[in-house]
């Protein structure tokens, strides 16, 4: 009697039972053209990830962690000619321009709206000192100052590492241009609607202190996303494995947060001190200008490394609740309803109006400060 096993067909049904004699082959036919542009295992590793491909799946196609299986994929999969080669070199060479900008160039970018912010801040100042200046004039020179840190900014991120590669969701800007109004009217609607009298100070004075503080954080967010990148490669270079590439970034990007917010917290009160300002209003109020800049580095951090709707979820939540606060301020005016607004008086109460924008933008980054503890760790994060 034969043996099954050693029959042809007894052989093919054994195979079929094993599986197939080269796993891998499937996988690279599926990522071939991740596996052709990529231009080192890393970048493989990366993609991989970023289609759910983890540790554990890798040891289906015999490999004990996703980096090797991509140092496999990288080696088989055949680059491109030396035709091609040439081609794409001269078709890439404007990007490796725009990636390799020094970092003199940028950290001297990340200036310009700080020494925009403050020459609008002096010249305000100068401006109310002057016994013949009137308020009109004060305006146009809120208005040129607000235009120009606008450019400014622009200038600033448009290169170095908190530029955003690609389209981005336009609604993010809608939901700063919004935190930011709140910045230098969130305290006087809050008096408005709940009954009092409005504050003597003018807007553009209120949100002095803050603005600049602001405007000067854009230094230390842009070296801190710097060096989080900096770690982040150092990481895939030096790892074997995602779960311990995660183990090896987590704790340097949780220390350079915790660094930004410590520099964000000196500006905050230096700008208070240099700047003056009434510690009632919530315009000045240092806690909601930390938890304001936290927000915004927190939602440009996510931006920057692929994850724009989580970015606009946590600030479209800041400005929720900072839009819900004034509802409710003004709905207590009606009759009869005076107890809605009794949160929001406890809370203004308590801290001042700057309570109400420093526990918006408060819990709004705290959430995607636990959303950047799970993504940024990943390595597709970081192509």
């Amino acid at each position: 009697m034969s043996d099954a096993g050693t029959t042809p067909g007894g052989a093919t049904r054994l195979a079929r039972r094993q599986g197939p004699a080269d796993p891998v082959k499937t996988l690279m036919h599926s990522h071939r053209e991740l596996c052709e542009r990529a231009v080192d295992p890393l970048e493989i590793a990366a993609g991989l990830e970023a289609h759910g491909v983890t540790d554990r799946a890798a040891a289906r196609f015999r490999h004990r962690d996703v980096f090797s299986l991509a140092e496999e994929l990288y080696a088989r999969v055949p680059r491109a000619t030396d035709t091609d080669a040439d081609t794409a070199d001269a078709e890439a060479a404007p990007h490796p321009a725009r990636s390799t900008d020094p970092r003199a160039g940028w950290a001297l970018r990340t200036l310009l709206p700080g020494a925009v912010c403050a020459l609008a801040v002096v010249a305000l100042r100068y401006a109310g000192e002057a016994g013949g200046t009137g308020e009109g004039a004060r305006s146009a020179i809120g208005v040129a100052g607000a235009v120009a840190l606008a450019i400014a900014l622009t200038v600033a991120l448009r290169r170095g590492p908190l530029r955003v590669e690609g389209h981005t969701a336009r609604v993010s800007r809608l939901w700063v241009c919004w935190l930011l109004a709140y910045v230098l009217y969130g305290d006087g609607l809050l008096r408005l609607s709940g009954g009092g009298a409005p504050h003597g100070t003018s807007p553009l004075t209120q949100a002095a202190a803050p603005l600049l503080a602001l405007a000067f954080a854009v230094v230390p967010a842009a070296w801190c996303a710097h060096l989080i990148s900096l770690q982040a490669r150092r990481g895939l270079t030096g790892s074997r494995g995602l779960a311990e590439f995660a183990s090896r970034t987590r704790p340097p990007l949780l220390g350079l947060l915790v660094l930004h917010l410590l520099t964000l917290t000196a500006l905050a009160v230096l700008a208070e001190h240099l700047v003056g300002g009434d510690r009632g209003t919530g315009a000045s109020h240092p806690g909601a200008t930390v938890a304001l800049g936290g927000l915004l580095f927190l939602a440009k951090l996510l931006t920057v490394h692929g994850f724009p709707k989580a970015a606009a979820t946590g600030l479209a939540t800041a400005c929720a609740v900072e839009a819900l606060a004034l509802v409710l301020a003004t709905a207590g005016r009606v009759p009869g309803l005076e107890t809605v607004s009794a949160p929001v008086r406890a809370l203004v109460d308590a801290g001042g109006a700057g309570a109400v924008p420093a526990l918006a933008c408060g819990a709004a980054a705290l959430g995607l400060l636990i959303h950047a503890t799970v993504a940024l760790p990943r390595a597709s994060a970081h192509t």
